[in-house]
């Protein structure tokens, strides 16, 4: 809001605060329908995952968090992720591609990773870092677009000037987002699993 107000004075403010909180909502209760829905993921069953079911059920009894909603991805490729606001509306996914290429320690392994992003309300810090860098790539597009217009008023030289900045912050403010996002991520890589701590 702050930026906001000083890019377009208080109706730049009341923007700024529109946008922030839309994308925080939409972040907060949306994130996790978005990311499965963008997969293609399909809610399992137990007799369709047995293996995930039952590894699942072992490593949220250990950590004392509910049981979560599990998805699988129809691509061979071997991966695993997890969503939601937190562990009570939490998903974890899987895609045919890992149930394939793993046994039962090692796809434990993999889920108990997942697991520990749940736990440690990973996903709703990484939503959260999505939506900063969000806004500061809209304020310093804001920014380029306040700067444009003003200078077409003005004279050459503040053109120039304006200009100038306008487009090394419309640059680097990706760079920002990019980076706020990289310290969220080894952040929260460094946390231990509920199969380490068990």
């Amino acid at each position: 809001m702050l930026a906001g107000e000083y890019l377009g004075g208080n109706s730049g403010a009341l923007i700024a605060f529109a946008i922030a909180a839309t994308m925080n909502f939409f972040s907060y209760f949306y994130s996790d329908k978005l990311a499965l829905a963008m997969y293609h993921a399909q809610p399992a069953t137990r007799e369709q995952l047995p293996r995930v079911y039952a590894a699942v059920e072992r490593l949220t009894a250990k950590a004392n968090i509910p049981m979560p909603k599990i998805y699988v991805l129809p691509t061979e490729s071997p991966n695993a992720f997890a969503t939601g606001r937190n562990p009570q509306h939490a998903s974890v996914a899987v895609t045919q591609g890992i149930l394939d290429l793993l046994n039962d320690d090692e796809l434990e392994g993999v889920l108990a990773h997942e697991l520990s992003h749940v736990r440690n309300r990973d996903i709703l810090t990484s939503s959260i870092a999505a939506t900063l860098a969000g806004a500061i790539t809209i304020l310093a597009r804001m920014a380029f677009w306040s700067s444009a217009m003003a200078g077409l008023g003005g004279d050459r030289r503040d053109r120039e000037g304006g200009g100038l900045g306008a487009i090394f912050m419309l640059l680097l403010a990706p760079l920002a987002a990019m980076l706020i996002q990289l310290w969220v991520s080894r952040t929260a890589s460094t946390r231990q699993t509920p199969r380490a701590r068990a």
